[in-house]
């Protein structure tokens, strides 16, 4: 398949990549082969893994054990069942594991055991995103439900006057991305200084972003006596240097198991205009049960939710231009399965943490081939097949 794409010949190949070449230039893109887009999904049976605890086994305070049981969690994923014994024992951890494997709890569980055990203890969450951020935020709060522990949730767009009274009120758990960690700093509003745990979550995400100096600068003003947890789907020099300069002696849990594409079947749609791309994408929708559209901009897909909306579709958009509200109520009704299209821009490859997304289509090609596997990661998680699909111009 080196030069077909899947029932496409040669010919219409070569129509296919300068097509692309020109879109690529248009939109300041970097050019990517068409042919990158099409690929198999791979099973690999894996082996069966046994854990080697129940949660009910962890030595935890009564209120986080009741609340993880009302939860529903009995049996804990690899990266939880081997990353949860080592953060009680109070070790620093590096975990190494896909996209959808439940690496919230593994770090949830000990870091809020510390803190109901020690109430002068302190943590920072950094995320790469706003959604993420308030995910974990979401996670932590159920499971410390009636502990009476306080935290704060700093993102950008969000009101600034509601982090600052929560800021006030001294929280046992900051969680937030390091833009805006980063900002309340410099105004004095956050001291880091006796903060006595540290998270970083898809540390590689945050790399790529850029947040590198950032997340230097903030932890720079920690204790060094802490308790650090590293969180990443792949660990690079980049990574491991983070990570060395920032922890002390720290155990390594890898159970990652090969690439998330690996589990997407990718494939593309050539259309000729712009109503064949959309006349497509509808018939495309209607075999697809849960979907998440890509488009380049803001305007653009606003556009294309009220468009599939118009034709009867249950879809909802989630962008830069929205409010922190309007993008946190958009995701909820995603998950709930209200609505059961979102449509996006890049923001969301790097924040939406849905596990039953079954398709990601490409409405438009993305910046970079690493954007690109960013969007189709989410599908195929967590074990199951996904489905991804670019559209091309003919």
């Amino acid at each position: 398949m080196s030069y077909l794409y899947r029932g496409i010949g040669r010919p219409q190949a070569a129509r296919h990549k300068r097509a692309a070449h020109t879109q690529a230039k248009r939109g300041g893109k970097d050019y990517i082969n068409p042919t990158r887009f099409v690929k198999s999904a791979s099973f690999q049976q894996a082996e069966a893994y046994v854990p080697l605890h129940t949660f009910s086994d962890f030595k935890v305070n009564t209120i986080l054990q009741t609340n993880i049981q009302t939860k529903g969690f009995t049996t804990p994923s690899p990266i939880q069942d081997q990353a949860i014994p080592e953060g009680l024992a109070g070790r620093d951890i590096i975990g190494i594991a896909n996209t959808g494997t439940g690496k919230t709890l593994a770090f949830a569980v000990p870091v809020l055991q510390s803190l109901m055990a020690d109430r002068s203890a302190h943590v920072l969450i950094l995320a790469p995103t706003r959604e993420l951020a308030s995910q974990i935020e979401e996670e932590c709060k159920s499971l410390a439900k009636g502990s009476g522990l306080y935290g704060a949730l700093l993102i950008g767009g969000s009101s600034m006057g509601t982090q600052l009274r929560d800021l006030r009120a001294r929280p046992s758990i900051v969680i937030g991305t390091p833009g805006r960690v980063k900002d309340h700093m410099q105004r004095g509003s956050l001291d880091l200084s006796r903060f006595s745990m540290l998270v970083l979550d898809e540390v590689d995400r945050m790399l790529d972003m850029g947040f590198v100096g950032d997340i230097r600068s903030i932890v720079g003003t920690m204790p060094a006596s802490r308790q650090s947890f590293f969180f990443t789907a792949t660990i690079d020099a980049k990574v491991n240097s983070l990570i060395r300069d920032f922890s002390r002696d720290p155990v390594t849990i890898s159970v990652k198991t090969g690439e998330t594409a690996d589990m997407v079947e990718q494939t593309v749609i050539s259309y000729t205009d712009k109503a064949d791309r959309l006349n497509r994408l509808h018939d495309l929708l209607l075999k697809a049960p849960k979907t998440l559209i890509f488009d380049d901009m803001q305007h653009s897909v606003e556009r294309l939710s009220k468009e599939l909306q118009a034709r009867g579709f249950q879809a909802d958009a989630i962008h830069g231009g929205k409010t922190q509200g309007q993008r946190q109520r958009a995701l909820n009704k995603f998950k709930a399965n209200e609505t059961m299209i979102l449509v996006a821009t890049d923001v969301a490859a790097r924040g939406i943490d849905v596990s039953d997304i079954t398709h990601v289509i490409n409405f438009s090609t993305p910046k970079t081939y690493d954007d690109y596997v960013h969007r189709i990661g989410r599908t195929g998680r967590a074990g199951k097949q996904g489905f991804a699909v670019t559209f091309i111009e003919s």
